[in-house]
């Protein structure tokens, strides 16, 4: 969880300015899809987390 907030920091909030809560909710929300579902790891055979947890296990 730390390098996950550690990683939201760095990369979501210092470059981006929210007008409100609404807007800061969306884009957490949005940033939290990317990082779970689109976000490529060499160390995932080039997957994102979800794909590499949700392909049929090999024998």
């Amino acid at each position: 969880m730390e390098s996950f907030f550690g990683t939201l920091n760095s990369a979501f909030f210092c470059a981006n300015c929210f007008e409100s809560l609404d807007a800061l909710k969306a884009g957490i929300r949005q940033y939290i899809h990317y990082y779970n579902h689109k976000r490529i790891k060499l160390k995932l055979n080039g997957l994102g987390p979800v794909m590499y947890r949700t392909q049929p296990s090999r024998p």
